[in-house]
């Protein structure tokens, strides 16, 4: 059930600082606990189990197509990361420069927060379209840098203690731009829950509310209090709570491993099961529940697409982005009232107007939830016409993106071979002369050209995904008695 209220996120932040400040208020419970060895395993201990978890959940996010995931993993292997260097710098334990603790602490969160703020951030900006570009570089450069910090927190300390970070006025702007950024991504989180009701934007709400948490005790506690202990909690807890939210949304094969084993699939076909996450199944779900003569049509269309950019020898990479703008290509009408949805007659010029919004809609609901460039566009551009006659944006020509001109076709196709409320279902024939028709004014001809040749190599392909599709029915039918 989506909470509708912000009270649970607030009081998840605030209870925590509350509890600290009754904590350091007693002098009879807030006792000194100055225990350098058991401070550096249990930190470190934890620290380095996070870490592989924080790349696991980085390399799957980079299988899954998703920035908002690989960003997530940055800000976890950044906390990690420097937590452990945090547990090996305990003064007189191995090193002895007595502020450094301290101001890894205080970098620990800063880091983290700043790639928190940049998975809240839309996907069509330019720092995350820049970004993007090099995803499958970012998280091998980024173990770069924090092992070079790594060594020279241990070769070199007093470079890095000399960082003054637990100085005022600097831990104070430090701290201030920690607050800041994570404020602001709980509310983008928080606001795409209320919209979406993802697992994941939970969760990140309540793990960012306990980064704030932690962030006032660093600056606030006193070291080796038992209040000044709770934050190392706070931090493992804020960790968890994102793991936890993260195998719930992406994950659906029993168990991690097994989920990444289905996200490793080299067959185009089988790949397009696994992305087809929970969130997005929940997607589809929702978007073919309000018109029940379109059930199955996002997953046809996608298989179609996937197909067809088989035979144009797409990369893997466009096969993937592909698979996955397609099953989610209409997911903006939701944002279409059941009334011009499900209309039976001919609408109206303002119903036609609504109609065609939903690309946009889509597009801006799928932005928001780490969808990259390509996936976009396929949802975006997949009514434009080869003519610039088609909505929403009036492109034409090559200024369609390639992977929209290619699930156009397949769209097309599937839904004159559905059966709708206004007319019966086409057979093939009827089908392939339509789109053949269109090639050079509502198709790309390239992309009819290898449709053609697809339909006449493969014609079984067809017939497999039209005896599935009439099951499918007969089920949905079934349901529905």
């Amino acid at each position: 059930m989506k909470e509708k209220s912000a009270i649970g996120p607030i009081l998840g932040a605030l209870l925590p600082i509350l509890f600290f400040e009754g904590l350091r208020s007693s002098k009879t419970l807030d006792i000194s606990v100055e225990a350098p060895e058991g401070h550096f395993q249990i930190v470190t201990l934890v620290a380095a189990l996070a870490i592989v978890a924080a790349i696991a959940v980085g390399i799957a996010g980079h299988r899954l197509r998703n920035i908002k995931v690989g960003f997530m993993s940055l800000a976890y292997v950044s906390l990690a990361g420097i937590f452990v260097l945090h547990g090996l710098t305990t003064p007189g334990f191995i090193i002895h420069a007595g502020h450094l603790p301290s101001v890894l602490a205080q970098l620990s969160v800063l880091i983290t927060s700043v790639w928190l703020f940049l998975s809240s951030v839309s996907t069509d900006r330019f720092i995350i379209r820049q970004l993007s570009k090099i995803r499958m570089w970012l998280i091998p450069a980024w173990l770069m840098l924090l092992g070079f910090i790594f060594l020279l927190a241990l070769q070199q300390p007093h470079l890095i203690d000399d960082i003054p970070l637990n100085l005022d006025p600097y831990k104070w702007i430090a701290s201030s731009i920690t607050c800041i950024t994570c404020v602001w991504t709980m509310y983008r989180y928080w606001q795409s829950y209320r919209n979406a009701g993802f697992p994941l934007q939970r969760a990140i709400v309540y793990s960012v509310g306990l980064i704030i948490a932690a962030q006032y005790i660093i600056v606030m506690g006193t070291s080796w209090k038992l209040s000044w202990w709770l934050y190392h909690v706070l931090l493992l807890f804020s960790m968890v709570i994102m793991l936890v939210g993260l195998l719930r949304q992406y994950f659906s094969q029993g168990s991690f491993s097994n989920s990444l084993k289905v996200l490793f699939q080299s067959d185009p076909r089988a790949w397009l099961e696994a992305c087809k996450t929970p969130s997005v199944q929940a997607l589809i779900m929702a978007t073919e529940a309000r018109d029940a003569y379109t059930a199955g049509h996002n997953n046809r269309v996608a298989l179609y697409a996937l197909r067809l950019g088989e035979e144009m020898d797409l990369n893997k990479h466009q096969l993937r982005a592909i698979a996955q703008g397609g099953v989610v290509h209409d997911v903006g009408k939701l944002r279409v009232p059941d009334a011009v949805l499900n209309k039976a007659g001919k609408l109206t010029p303002e119903e036609r107007l609504v109609i065609e919004r939903h690309p946009v809609s889509g597009y801006d609901m799928c932005k928001r939830l780490g969808f990259l460039k390509d996936e976009l566009s396929v949802i975006r551009s997949h009514h434009e016409k080869w003519d610039g006659t088609g909505y929403p944006d009036r492109l034409s020509g090559e200024n369609i993106p390639l992977l929209a001109r290619i699930t156009a076709i397949a769209d097309v196709y599937d839904a004159l071979t559905s059966s709708r409320s206004y007319r019966q279902a086409m057979t093939h024939e009827e089908a392939m002369n339509i789109i053949i028709q269109g090639s050079g004014a509502h198709f790309d001809p390239a992309c009819v050209k290898a449709w053609r040749r697809l339909a006449a190599a493969d014609a079984k392909f067809f017939e497999e995904i039209a005896a599935n599709s009439r099951s499918l029915k007969l089920v949905h039918k079934a349901a529905q008695l």
